[in-house]
């Protein structure tokens, strides 16, 4: 999976729409603003309809905020 487009954001909470590298599946979910969750958590995501991970390819994004500042 890979993020689509952030919906909404509060601080670090985010709202995005999530997308499959694989078979194009798209899903809402919610992640959290930081440099662990996009390079760890979004790419260990399974896409329900296929069930594969990202691809090599991935990229991570990243964050609005610098790592360590309190928002």
């Amino acid at each position: 999976m890979r993020i689509k487009e952030i919906i909404g954001q509060h601080r670090r909470d985010f709202t995005a729409i999530y997308e499959c590298d694989h078979c194009g599946e798209t899903r809402k979910g919610t992640g959290y603003d930081d440099a662990y969750f996009h390079e760890n958590v979004i790419p260990n995501m399974e896409c329900k309809a296929c069930g594969k991970k990202a691809s090599e390819t991935y990229r991570a994004l990243t964050t609005k905020y610098p790592e360590g500042m309190q928002v």
